[in-house]
């Protein structure tokens, strides 16, 4: 079933900001950005009768996203896999995104994540940025929850060095 126009424009003009925000969290390049998210929205005109009725929008746009990022990266360059096994992942505790949010700035850090590896930049870009929980990170980027939670926490790790804050753990 396709969406109609109308509902389609409505749910893309919704769900934009957050979508260009983790796009620049993927690329952090504006330029890289834009272009990314002109091309997930290009291509979710086209596939648009791929939609499944009931699901959220704002997901299927995130693996769009997310699905076209992973083909430019692929395109230029093999990336090494720098993971702790999932059991390790697991004991991992709480949600930093208060002390984070409190403590830096959003245009430092989003410059500041264009220095982290990949895996960790998607990470740290839907669950600090965007908000979304752990479940639904990892939902979205098809990993067990345990890789979700090692590559925030190393991430934000690297995020505060790179931002010269001192972490408490």
């Amino acid at each position: 079933m396709n969406l109609l126009h109308a509902d389609f424009e409505a749910a893309l003009t919704e769900v934009y900001p957050r979508l260009r925000r983790f796009a620049y969290g993927l690329t952090s390049q504006a330029a890289d950005a834009d272009d990314l998210v002109q091309r997930a929205c290009e291509r979710a005109m086209r596939k648009s009768d791929r939609f499944e009725p009931g699901t959220r929008f704002d997901s299927w746009m995130f693996r769009l996203t997310r699905n076209l990022w992973i083909d430019t990266v692929r395109a230029s360059s093999r990336r090494a896999s720098r993971e702790i096994d999932a059991e390790a992942g697991k004991s991992v505790g709480y949600d930093p995104r208060p002390a984070t949010e409190a403590a830096i700035d959003l245009s430092t850090a989003l410059e500041a994540m264009g220095h982290l590896p990949e895996e960790q930049r998607e990470v740290v870009a839907l669950i600090l940025i965007d908000g979304m929980g752990y479940r639904e990170t990892a939902e979205l980027l098809d990993l067990p929850i345990g890789t979700v939670s090692s590559r925030l926490v190393r991430g934000r790790k690297a995020l505060m060095e790179l931002l010269g804050e001192k972490d408490d753990d």
